[in-house]
């Protein structure tokens, strides 16, 4: 029997969740919706059919509704999945979970006290690309892996979201918007993060937007546009990362890749659930070399780059029935702990040694 979702936040991404949950109906039916903004949570219920909606507390006191769907803006996360994890209702949060590393860890160990469930985007490592290529890494396709580089640049946000204001301001910028999708597929193939070296800096002081719809003109830029970061995994593998607003335009080859001692595992764009992975072996005329895995997994139906999410609401449902948890709360914290330590490093010029998330 499908399980009953309730939804809070019937913003920018709340299509992409319904649109991505429609897929699942053996497992999950959304039952309920709520917004601080009434008449936006009335307009969702209305356009996709939703039983019930009204205000978070209604939600929260509706028991058809078992999991918590949070994707409220960032920095109201912490409280919105705290009200529902007292509620004792299983909760699957919005990236980031948390802007505070304690703050992420409190909601783990309420989840744990209430005996409840608590997981956090981004799932996109769920997909083919994830699938296949983690695959490729536990067969050791292209031998050892020695180390990685990951690019996720400029996502042009100022010439498409209506609010837009928020990625440079304090809960937002480069590290907590689009390093979660990098950093969670680098941990997914490569197991915890051990050590991190971190830069980062403000690009241009203003951002202009031009997206058709939009709430303001220009925005002063509150916090660091850029960053850059050396990972060294338990594994011993290192990897480069670049996560960045300030690229405007690049040619580097591909999104993620992986070196082995016997050849290169080249992963697409992290944000997207599906992409073709390739394997280049040695040895190799490297005017040629690259091969398309065979895909494995499964992903969401969606047409060409429309936004869809849900697979991770998913993942947590089917936990409830024996199945791995794969975007727990704890997965989540560890991303979360990475992103940080790139701050925290570039702050202080210091490596940043991680502790296990307990």
């Amino acid at each position: 029997m499908s399980v009953g979702i309730g939804i809070i936040g019937c913003g920018n991404v709340f299509p992409a969740y319904m649109k991505g949950l429609a897929q699942y109906v053996d497992d999950v039916r959304v039952v309920h919706c709520s917004d601080v903004i009434l008449g936006r949570a009335e307009a969702g219920a209305a356009t996709w059919g939703i039983p019930r909606w009204g205000d978070n507390a209604s939600l929260l006191g509706n028991p058809e509704v078992e999991v918590v769907v949070n994707i409220t803006p960032v920095l109201e996360h912490v409280a919105v999945s705290r009200d529902a994890l007292s509620a004792r209702k299983h909760v699957y949060s919005e990236k980031t979970m948390a802007v505070d590393g304690a703050d992420a860890r409190a909601l783990v160990a309420l989840a744990d006290a209430n005996g409840v469930r608590f997981g956090g985007a981004p799932d996109t490592f769920l997909g083919t690309w994830g699938t296949t290529a983690r695959h490729l890494v536990d067969a050791e396709a292209v031998g050892p892996l020695v180390a990685a580089s990951a690019c996720f640049a400029h996502n042009r946000v100022e010439h498409r979201h209506p609010d837009a204001a928020a990625f440079f301001r304090p809960g937002g910028g480069p590290l907590l918007e689009t390093g979660p999708y990098t950093i969670s597929a680098l941990v997914h193939l490569l197991g915890p993060v051990a050590e991190v070296v971190g830069r980062t800096r403000v690009g241009a002081d203003k951002r202009f937007f031009t997206a058709p719809v939009r709430l303001v003109d220009e925005v002063d830029v509150e916090i660091p546009t850029h960053g850059t970061a050396l990972l060294t995994f338990a594994s011993g593998v290192i990897a480069t990362v670049i996560i960045s607003f300030d690229v405007w335009a690049n040619d580097l080859p591909g999104r993620i890749e992986l070196y082995g001692t016997r050849g290169t595992i080249s992963v697409p764009n992290p944000n997207w659930y599906d992409g073709d992975v390739k394997v280049a072996p040695i040895p190799s005329d490297w005017d040629d070399d690259w091969a398309v895995a065979p895909t494995l997994g499964t992903a969401p139906e969606a047409g060409p780059r429309e936004l869809v999410r849900g697979p991770g609401v998913v993942d947590l449902v089917r936990s409830l029935r024996g199945e791995a948890h794969r975007t727990s709360g704890r997965f989540a914290t560890h991303v979360l702990d990475v992103l940080l330590a790139i701050q925290q490093s570039s702050d202080s010029r210091q490596p940043i040694v991680l502790e296990p998330v307990g």
